[in-house]
């Protein structure tokens, strides 16, 4: 059912990535104009095309499997598949601000942001909904096996 708790779960999750398009994942004091990232003072998901396709995808997925309750397995599908794309946002993330951020910009003036957190976020709530919705189909299953 809709008011299930992996409904709740997958909502936050679904929250937390696609509030990355609004907060920031680190910030600097100045605009640093030969950074690739930090010429707006912040380095967030619209920095580059890679990182929005994949925060906006996993956000997506999350969102849509709340709406698949009748379809359990499907369900489990497409939250694992949200678990994945948040992880390679991560690491896409990651390997991008340490390859163009890391260097123009000292390490000291860059002050990280609540965005850098949602992530995290969103991957805890994808494997809890993962592991709330696997339980109720074994409840299921195994009250066909009582009939």
């Amino acid at each position: 059912m809709i008011q299930r708790i992996q409904s709740i779960f997958l909502l936050l999750a679904g929250g937390a990535s696609l509030s990355l398009f609004g907060l920031p994942f680190a910030t600097v004091g100045e605009a640093y104009e030969t950074s690739a990232i930090f010429q707006d003072k912040a380095f967030n998901v619209m920095d580059h095309p890679g990182l929005m396709g994949l925060f906006g995808v996993a956000g997506l997925l999350a969102v849509v499997s709340i709406f698949l309750f009748k379809n359990r397995k499907l369900q489990m599908r497409l939250s694992i598949f949200a678990f994945i794309a948040n992880l390679l946002a991560v690491i896409f993330g990651v390997i991008y601000f340490m390859q163009f951020g890391g260097t123009e910009v000292p390490s000291e003036k860059i002050n990280d942001g609540i965005g850098m957190y949602m992530p995290i976020v969103a991957l805890v709530m994808c494997l809890l909904a993962y592991r709330f919705i696997n339980k109720d189909e074994k409840l299921v299953k195994s009250m066909d096996r009582l009939r």
